[in-house]
Parts: structure tokens; C-alpha cells; sequence
């Protein structure tokens, strides 16, 4: 199918940058070792390594994300696609809370537009056509270049393709989660529809909130609620991380990171892994520049079932 004009953009990408992590105290502990100037580091080296564009969320951080993104953007030259996100509060049910919502993450982006604006969650509190109604609000006042959607399962993704369809708008993106620990959307199909309709597929969690990255255990877990999320999984991984790390090394020293990120590239997803500073920016920009050859890309797949299934 040919892309428009105005979804191309994300075709060309290979990766983003997340910014779940820029605020958000619950899940990420915001302040115990990283603040704000650990993640405008972040932000200036993914620029100075060609990645461009950045993902964030009216929640996360309860709007901190976006008015850190919004002060970020100031002190660069550089151009800068923003996408964020609509959540859908149990008050919000009409069209029109859509361009509302978006008003007030482009007060605290200080932007009159962003390139992409996704609805967070489906809810079983606003139907689809009327969620594609403010979508496409959105984008004839101007406030929104493309629309998109996130967590949208198979049928909810192409109910919301063809609603903007009626209206000539393309749905740019699916938003949703996957990793070598989570490949639900191959398995369900989602990733070979996004493919066959022109929708960018785009892989948030990409790392597994840290779990890819070789470096906790089931002695040592993540710190917070990121260690009570896996307690089954963590013991299954180490031969997966193991057959990353080989892997790697056979491209020169790739680390676990760099790894899991190629694999998503390398199965035609954009990932947009999250950075608390200027390393962790540097070491995912790594990912980009080369590729997993097809018989690694299987093994990795095959690893990842293994642990996955056990």
C-alpha cells in the first residue's frame, strides 16, 4: 500500500526515543539518581547520535514529560518530531475533549502542533468512531500532523483505520508493546496488518523495563515495582541473554541493548527505548548502524520462545 505523505516520516525512522522515564516517579523513581539534568543529557546526546524523534505522554510524570520535552526543545537548533498522547479519562467521552486534551500538551510542550498524536488506551467508555472523530479534529485545526493509536488490539486497529479513512486520514502508528520478552503482536497478527496497511508499528517497552540489558538477576531484580512485574520471567532469561551477548560479539562487542533493539529493526518495528541519561542514550543509539543477520534474527526468536514457554 503507498503511504501518504504525511505518515511517510515515521517509515523513514528507525528509532525514537522514549520519555516514560522523564518524571515519572512510580514505576521509574524519578529523583533517586537521575533529575532533570541527567535527562536533558539524555535528550542532547540522542540528538547528537541522529535519533530525532521523541515520544511522551500528557501522563507521564503527571504532565512532566512534556514541560521537560517543551524546555529540551528550546535549547536545540536541531529539528525535533514530538509525538504524544491522549488518555482517556472516564469524563472525557465526546469529540471534542480530543483537541482539548491536545491544547493542553501543546501548552506545556510550548508548541503549536506536534508531528504525531496517539490515543493512549482504548476504552470501553468511548467507541471507536467517536475517538477517530477527535482525531481528526485534531488534525484540521492544525494541532496534530498525523494521528495515531496505542495498545489498539487487531480489530480495534482496523475499526480506527477505516473511521479515519472516511475521512481521508491515514492512522499513522499503533503504539504498543514488544520485546524479545513480549511478542504478542507477531503472534496475534497485529505486526503483519500494520505492515499490509502502511501503519508504523511502534515498540515502547522495546528493553522490558531493563531486563534485556543483561545486568539484574533473579538476586538482584530491578529496584521498585519494576522488580515485582517479573518474578516468573527472571529466572527463564539467562540462556537468552546469554545468546545475546555471543551474538554481539560476533558484531564487534554489541551490548544485550544494542541487541534487542536491532531485533525489533531487523522485524520491521520502530523502537523508541527510554533514556535516564547521557550513557544509557549513547549505548541505545548503538542499535542503529548495522543488522542481525536472518539466521541470528531466528536463533533470538527461537531463544526468546524457550523463555518465554518454560
Amino acid at each position: 500500500m503507498e503511504l501518504s505523505s504525511e505518515t511517510r516520516f515515521l517509515h523513514a525512522i528507525e528509532m525514537g526515543l522514549g520519555a516514560w522515564q522523564w518524571g515519572d516517579r512510580i514505576v521509574w523513581q524519578y529523583g533517586h539518581g537521575y533529575s532533570d539534568e541527567e535527562v536533558r543529557q539524555a535528550f542532547q546526546v540522542s540528538l547528537e547520535e541522529g535519533i530525532r524523534f521523541v515520544d511522551t505522554a500528557e501522563v507521564y510524570g503527571n504532565g512532566r514529560s512534556e514541560r521537560l520535552l517543551g524546555q529540551f526543545l528550546k535549547e536545540t537548533d536541531q529539528p525535533v518530531l514530538v509525538a504524544t498522547k491522549f488518555f482517556p479519562l472516564p469524563w472525557r467521552i465526546g469529540k471534542g475533549a480530543f483537541p482539548r486534551a491536545l491544547r493542553g500538551s501543546l501548552t506545556r510542550l510550548d508548541l503549536e502542533s506536534v508531528d504525531l498524536y496517539q490515543i493512549h488506551w482504548p476504552t470501553p467508555l468511548i467507541n471507536i468512531d467517536t475517538m477517530m472523530e477527535g482525531l481528526v479534529e485534531c488534525v484540521k485545526s492544525g494541532l496534530a500532523r498525523t494521528v495515531g493509536v496505542s495498545n489498539f488490539n487487531p480489530s480495534q486497529m482496523l475499526a480506527a483505520y477505516s473511521a479515519l479513512a472516511r475521512n481521508d486520514i491515514a492512522l499513522a502508528s499503533n503504539q504498543l508493546h514488544y520485546s524479545l520478552l513480549n511478542r504478542t503482536v507477531e503472534k496475534n497478527g497485529t505486526l503483519a496488518r500494520c505492515k499490509e496497511l502502511g501503519i508504523r508499528l511502534i515498540a515502547y517497552s522495546p528493553l522490558e523495563k531493563g531486563l534485556l540489558t543483561g545486568k539484574y538477576s533473579v538476586d538482584a531484580p530491578p529496584p521498585g515495582s519494576r522488580g515485582r512485574m517479573y518474578p516468573s520471567l527472571l529466572p527463564k532469561i539467562g540462556p537468552l541473554l546469554k545468546l545475546m551477548t555471543e551474538i554481539g560479539q560476533d558484531h564487534g562487542g554489541k551490548s544485550n541493548v544494542q541487541v534487542a533493539l536491532n531485533w525489533l529493526i531487523c522485524k520491521g518495528a520502530l523502537p523508541i527505548p527510554g533514556a535516564k541519561n547521557a550513557k544509557q542514550a549513547r549505548e541505545n543509539a548503538g542499535g542503529l548502524g548495522w543488522k542481525l543477520t536472518d539466521e541470528e534474527t531466528a536463533k533470538l526468536d527461537e531463544a526468546s520462545d524457550a523463555a518465554m514457554e518454560s
